[in-house]
């Protein structure tokens, strides 16, 4: 999987077409271990092969990056799209397609909502207040846990990384965040995801049940930092496009 463009890149290239990313499947999770809950968390394949990760956030949507349902510009055909959930181990689970046509990007960030057909999992709560500086956060994903070819190395089971928020400005998190963007900056405390891992829910660490989705990933440096859009900032989005 190639490593995906810098956000300052994609904010230009979202607010100028009012669409979503066309890039390759990116952003595992590198160190970080192995998760034994997130009932929300969904891994999306392409040609039954694993290319992201999302969240359901109602029995029928489920949120993710936008730049994965695009190749070489060009949307990925509902058809060849599915997802896995109910289960933390990608081969059990149970398989859900999309509706056809029933997918919304946001203009305003790396975000896309997929309509499937109806799954019997836990959605997550959105967050309605921002992120702060210094909030603790968990990212999940199947995605890789190796550096160089990250296909070789997709993990089976859903892995997760423990994060810190910085500020946008924060010099490690150059041409990753602008300031002023849709997306938050956090460093590494243990593990930092990679490819495999974009669209995955970035969520509080409140008791289990009482979490909140914060953000979905959709990048690293692969060493230090990551990037996600903040759901707060696109919740008056999400919760029409839900409703339809």
């Amino acid at each position: 999987m190639v490593r995906r463009v810098r956000v300052l890149w994609l904010t230009l290239f979202l607010l100028v077409t009012g669409g979503a990313l066309s890039a390759a499947p990116a952003s595992a999770v590198i160190g970080g271990g192995r998760s034994d809950y997130g009932p929300w968390a969904v891994r999306m394949l392409v040609d039954g092969k694993p290319a992201c990760t999302g969240t359901a956030v109602t029995a029928q949507w489920i949120i993710s990056a936008s730049h994965c349902f695009y190749e070489q510009g060009q949307p990925v055909a509902d058809k060849r799209i599915s997802f896995r959930v109910g289960s933390l181990d990608l081969r059990k689970g149970v398989t859900v397609r999309p509706l056809p046509g029933k997918r919304v990007g946001s203009a305003r960030a790396d975000m896309l909502l997929i309509k499937v057909t109806p799954m019997k999992i836990r959605p997550a709560r959105l967050a309605t207040t921002g992120v702060r500086r210094g909030q603790v956060v968990r990212q999940y994903g199947w995605g890789a846990t190796c550096t160089g070819d990250e296909n070789t190395c997709q993990s089976p089971v859903l892995k997760q990384s423990t994060l810190r928020v910085v500020r946008q400005d924060d010099p490690r998190c150059a041409g990753h965040t602008a300031p002023g963007g849709s997306d938050f900056c956090m460093e590494k405390v243990s593990g930092i995801p990679a490819g495999g891992d974009s669209g995955g829910p970035v969520m509080s660490t409140a008791p289990r049940g009482a979490e909140v989705l914060l953000g979905v990933f959709d990048g690293s440096d692969r060493e230090h930092v990551a990037e996600a859009g903040e759901i707060s900032r696109q919740l008056a989005w999400i919760r029409s496009v839900v409703r339809r």
